[in-house]
């Protein structure tokens, strides 16, 4: 199978290598920018592409939304197999895109985009044709996790951590997607669409780590609780939840030992129980090895992550109740009913009573809009 490479980046050039060592791939073109053509194998005409006949499918990862929606469009139509890493493409026109897909007879798959070498999403595809999924997600981005490991271990403040994540690769120049929670949310969004047939594409809710501080860490220690950014989808009486948010953990739970970049990716089905996969999230030869692998699938005959049946709708994160850790000004602590409260200068550390996700989330919107700095993370409250 002749592949072109739409991007030459990270993982771009990651994908080249891994095409050129594959049996029964080869490189057909790759797309550069213009000026960048230095090499009989790069172009910076994508016509060239896919007026080849003898190019069978076209590996997207440049990133971002535009133009790799309109090359999406373009090489599916042309009849070219089309596999992204494109987390941001598949959120926003995954479910026009695979109808597409599947109008022209060829294949539309992402699994590099959530997750990056862990086989999650392809696995959870694979799941749901014989079981029921009722939740699903875990610890889905790299960045942040790595500078959770950092700031817990090595007594790191926030900036510390962002900065060395940066110089090693694993955060941008601008993290913001990553610290947020946005890129997390991205990633549960596609994970709900695989699981559950359902592209949550309003009511989500994120909250990151760039409210957290060294002072913060510091008190889950004396607390024995350990800190990881966790993305949850499931199922709901009214279609389903999906939000992403900071946790305390115990040390005696599985997401404590995910250390440094890697992700933990997890989905529980009625017949299976709960699977976990666990890998890097990022870099140029995880990224690639989970393109790659869809490219293989297409040889196989595996043409689609997406049922015919998936379909846009709302996340409905009311239904979700559990108790919150709480760090903000003492004017503002009775915004909240609470099972533990502890002065600490002119904070207060409380522990919530049971309340709703979208509460949680509201009420923090509310009290920074009044110009106050707040903390909060998702707790379980031993029984």
């Amino acid at each position: 199978m002749k592949v072109a490479v739409l991007g030459f980046g990270v993982v771009g050039r990651g994908v080249f290598d891994m095409i050129e060592k594959a049996q029964g791939m080869e490189v057909g073109y790759v797309l550069v920018r213009p000026g960048k053509v230095d090499a009989e194998y790069k172009t910076d005409s994508l016509e060239k592409i896919l007026s080849d006949s003898s190019v069978d499918a076209v590996a997207e990862v440049m990133g971002g939304i535009e133009p790799a929606r309109s090359y999406a469009e373009k090489a599916i139509n042309a009849g070219k197999h089309f596999v992204t890493s494109n987390k941001a493409l598949v959120a926003a026109h995954g479910l026009e895109l695979s109808a597409l897909a599947r109008e022209k007879g060829v294949a539309f798959l992402f699994s590099a985009a959530c997750g990056g070498g862990v086989p999650f999403l392809h696995n959870l595809a694979c799941a749901v044709k014989t079981d029921k999924v009722n939740s699903l997600g875990g610890i889905l981005n790299g960045t942040t996790n790595y500078m959770l490991d950092a700031m817990q271990s090595k007594g790191w403040s926030y900036e510390e951590a962002l900065k060395d994540a940066q110089m090693l690769g694993y955060a941008e120049a601008d993290p913001t997607a990553d610290v947020t929670g946005l890129d997390a949310l991205r990633k549960i969004m596609l994970a709900c669409a695989v699981g559950f047939d359902v592209l949550p594409n309003e009511g989500l809710l994120n909250e990151g780590i760039d409210s957290l501080t060294a002072e913060d860490v510091e008190d889950f220690k004396k607390r024995g609780l350990t800190c990881r950014l966790l993305a949850k989808g499931e199922r709901r009486e009214r279609g389903v939840s999906a939000y992403v948010e900071p946790w305390l953990l115990e040390s005696s739970a599985p997401e404590c030992a995910v250390l440094k970049n890697y992700n933990m990716a997890k989905y529980e089905g009625e017949c299976s129980g709960p699977m976990v996969f666990m890998g890097q999230g990022a870099g140029r030869y995880p990224t690639a090895s989970a393109v790659l692998r869809d490219l293989s699938y297409i040889v196989s005959g595996e043409y689609y992550m997406l049922s015919d049946k998936a379909a846009a709708g709302a996340a409905d994160n009311s239904a979700c109740f559990h108790n919150y850790y709480v760090r903000l000004p003492k004017a503002f602590a009775d915004e909240f009913k609470c099972a533990d409260k502890q002065e600490d200068g002119a904070d207060v550390r409380l522990i919530t009573e049971k309340l709703s996700v979208s509460e949680m989330h509201a009420v923090a919107k509310k009290i920074r809009a009044e110009g106050a700095k707040v903390f909060f993370a998702g707790l379980e409250m031993e029984k």
